[in-house]
């Protein structure tokens, strides 16, 4: 099929703003699609049929694809492959049928009006997804470019800072950027103004962290204390080194089984874009710990599988990589996590008693591997004197399934 799809990018500058060649395409179309806000931009001349994007927008399938093969026009908000419509569109309608105009994104008109060098931001979106998705991204000395839902992110973007200890962080509110009605205010996140914002806005935040921040790095081994827990928690040094085992890497899902806290399958995903994890628990009070450490520590995205192992098993997707924190001596736990790793994934596994390293050993034996003993000690107080205490030895195994 020839391309019946042209996916054009308007900003709000409206039809003055869009190249002539784009303006040829939408006179030409027979059917334009976008919202009401994008659609009111057009003359009245364009003599297309106009539908307005359906809610919820999920739905955008349906009106899309009966479409198929009429000259057709989505209207998109700045670039669409920039968090926008176009990856979304590219799920059901192959790349070859469409083409794609970019506008200019909301990151590059707000980098223009601050004098920001992009490459040198963080760029993140925050429309239609939790605003703990912040979290990861709140370092010293960083500059953030953020996408809003609307007018309500902005409060709740200055909550996170403050409570991190990055209160004096400045953030500027862009409003309708390209437009007759654009603006510009500069706050604290720890004095917002009472204002009326426009719902359609980006940030821009220069973070500044405050004596005793709580700073939190992406690398893997966050301190013990960064998490709520009761004590039965992956370690900090063993941690990291079992994040290093995992080796997270963009886009891959990780199993963690009994996941305590949840404190590996949240590390993974804040280790590197788009890292997805299952979180199998049955214990009730740790499964309310794991969503606190999620919204804290900016997993939001976490699937969380209550219940006993390897039963929940069933139905979830196939892992890249499963870390089993306990019990992997028990019937069906590492049988049915090691059957769903896909070819090539790594499955790691901590033991502390010698009923589990006895386990572990045998599974060596028959699936290969690498075997580790992680002793830590830390300093404490003998009297006067001091001397270093050493923690329960942990074991680990590290195998690949093969391909």
């Amino acid at each position: 099929m020839s391309k019946w799809l042209t996916i054009i990018g308007m900003g709000e500058d409206g039809w003055e703003g869009l190249s002539p060649r784009a303006r040829t395409i939408i006179e030409n179309a027979e059917a334009i699609v976008g919202s009401a806000r994008l659609l009111g931009f057009l003359p009245e001349t364009v003599g297309a049929d106009i539908h307005e994007w359906p809610q919820p927008f999920s739905a955008v399938v349906d009106r899309i694809r009966p479409l198929a093969g009429r000259r057709t026009v989505v209207l998109a908000t700045g670039d669409p492959l920039n968090y926008g419509v176009a990856r979304k569109l590219m799920e059901f309608i192959p790349f070859p049928e469409m083409e794609i105009i970019p506008g200019l994104s909301a990151f590059s008109l707000a980098a223009s009006r601050m004098g920001w060098s992009l490459p040198d931001c963080d760029a993140l979106t925050l429309h239609g997804r939790d605003a703990a998705h912040l979290e990861p991204f709140i370092q010293p000395d960083t500059r953030l470019l953020v996408l809003t839902a609307d007018r309500t992110t902005i409060p709740e973007v200055a909550r996170r800072l403050a409570a991190r200890g990055f209160g004096k962080s400045v953030i500027t509110v862009l409003e309708n950027m390209g437009g007759d009605r654009q603006a510009q205010s500069h706050f604290t996140a720890d004095a917002i103004p009472p204002t009326d914002f426009s719902d359609l806005n980006t940030l821009a935040i220069n973070c500044i962290a405050s004596p005793g921040a709580k700073v939190l790095s992406r690398l893997a081994g966050l301190p013990d204390d960064a998490f709520v827990h009761d004590g039965q928690l992956t370690k900090r040094e063993v941690r990291a080194a079992t994040l290093a085992a995992l080796a997270p890497s963009p886009d891959r899902l990780l199993w963690d089984v009994g996941a305590g806290c949840g404190s590996i399958s949240i590390e993974w995903m804040r280790a590197a874009r788009g890292c997805m994890a299952v979180a199998f628990e049955h214990d009730a009070g740790r499964l309310g710990m794991i969503a606190t450490n999620m919204d804290a520590l900016g997993a939001p995205r976490l699937k969380v599988v209550a219940g006993e192992v390897p039963a929940t098993y069933a139905g979830q997707p196939a892992p890249d990589a499963v870390f089993i924190g306990g019990g992997i001596w028990l019937p069906g736990v590492f049988e049915g996590a090691w059957a769903a790793l896909k070819p090539g994934g790594t499955l790691v596994a901590n033991v502390v008693t010698i009923e589990g390293e006895l386990h572990l050993y045998d599974l060596h034996e028959k699936h290969g591997g690498d075997i580790m003993r992680m002793e830590v000690s830390n300093l404490t107080h003998v009297g006067r004197l001091r001397a270093l205490r050493p923690r329960m030895a942990v074991t680990q195994w590290r195998a690949q399934k093969s391909w």
